[in-house]
């Protein structure tokens, strides 16, 4: 064959069936990743943003021959936004992957388009036990808040706490973590005094945590989403709950990992349960953490950061599995059942439920090497989101 006959030839290969899906797997694999990065929930997008990068900048950016593009998108944390942002990313940059969703309400606006479109969602955070129910193409890599709240019910009751009363952020978590809180620990033999809702955007905590001391319960339960945790403490210490002998116990969102060591000493003691802290003290977290501060300018890693780096991992690992193919039933297909050491530990991504399933840590604010942390003390494994009532 002379020259001129085999360029022909290698041009008219792409026309053959054969030719054609050697050309698709070598268009980019996107993963289209909407987040908060401005507003009052930047901090989430912050987070999930750094640990996303984090993984693809330690495992390569190319899997199967397909090379990986991440489209990050900046929905302020609003519904409407997500939604359209989705849209787009679904019609115009034709992603392959979903993936982000700092808020529920941001999850169940996309979910229907991700649905519609058979495209796979990756959740890294959104944290309502039905936000699973609201697509099929859905898959949890982060936590619910009936999972992560039920250790603090348990534990509080066989440690002098038997009067409680609850703060919550008005919205799907928070009122998933008072049910399960307020339940829980009924049965466990305590009492609820009251429970108090609060506005999820710019809340002013003052009147609901004088009503809170005047009513002088043993404890104060908290639920706030990640990055308004420093509010809650600063009022907190204003209005001079720990001074009056009320402790403040919750889910690990009051005292993320990143902002925790700027609240100062009004922070030390509060015991919260969550399934991340960034001193779990294995080898694989070690490391993790040590790579998040030098990428990101010494901040420290909260469990949003785990949740992208855990979701980056499963979508890698699902292409693999199709190798490079791709598509949404065999990409979703990828990513059930999978079972990974992440930097919490063991988590497992049930084929059933397509929820995640993982350790819970009881974990108390302690100063170490002049710094403060959650340090865990308890461990409930293997916790699933606990069912549901029809």
């Amino acid at each position: 064959m002379d020259k001129r006959s085999l360029i022909k030839a290698i041009a008219a290969l792409p026309i053959t069936g054969a030719g054609l899906q050697a050309l698709a797997q070598q268009a980019p694999f996107k993963i289209g990743l909407i987040t908060p990065m401005t507003g009052p929930f930047a901090s989430t997008g912050k987070q999930m943003e750094a640990g996303a990068r984090l993984f693809m900048a330690q495992n390569g950016t190319t899997i199967a021959g397909r090379k990986i593009e991440l489209i990050l998108k900046d929905d302020g944390g609003t519904p409407d936004q997500t939604k359209r942002i989705a849209q787009e990313l679904l019609v115009n940059d034709k992603v392959d992957v979903l993936a982000g969703f700092g808020l529920t309400p941001l999850a169940f606006a996309t979910a229907p388009l991700g649905t519609q479109s058979k495209t796979p969602m990756v959740n890294m955070l959104a944290a309502t036990s039905s936000v699973i129910d609201s697509s099929p193409y859905m898959v949890r890599v982060s936590m619910t808040l009936p999972q992560v709240t039920l250790g603090i019910a348990d534990w509080a009751p066989k440690n002098k706490i038997k009067k409680v009363v609850t703060l919550v952020s008005d919205y799907g978590p928070g009122i998933d973590a008072e049910r399960t809180f307020k339940d829980r620990f009924i049965f466990n033999g305590g009492q609820i005094l009251d429970t108090i809702r609060v506005p999820v955007r710019n809340p002013d905590f003052a009147p609901f945590l004088q009503k809170v001391r005047d009513l002088a319960p043993d404890a104060l339960f908290v639920f706030v989403p990640s990055g308004i945790g420093a509010a809650v403490m600063k009022q907190f210490e204003e209005r001079g709950l720990g001074k009056a002998g009320i402790k403040l116990i919750g889910t690990g969102d009051v005292v993320d990992d990143d902002i925790v060591n700027g609240m100062g000493d009004v922070a030390l003691g509060v015991v919260s349960s969550y399934p991340y802290s960034a001193s779990h003290p294995s080898a694989t977290n070690k490391k993790f953490v040590a790579a998040f501060k030098a990428a990101n300018k010494d901040l420290r890693p909260n469990a949003i950061a785990v949740y992208a780096y855990d979701g980056m991992r499963v979508i890698y690992q699902a292409l693999a599995k199709t190798q490079g193919k791709g598509g949404g039933d065999a990409l979703l297909a990828g990513m059930k059942g999978q079972i990974f050491e992440s930097p919490r530990g063991q988590i497992f991504i049930d084929a059933n439920t397509r929820d995640i399933v993982q350790s819970v840590f009881i974990r108390k604010v302690e100063r170490q090497n002049g710094e403060l942390y959650n340090m865990e003390f308890q461990e409930f494994k293997d916790v699933r989101d606990p069912p549901r009532a029809k």
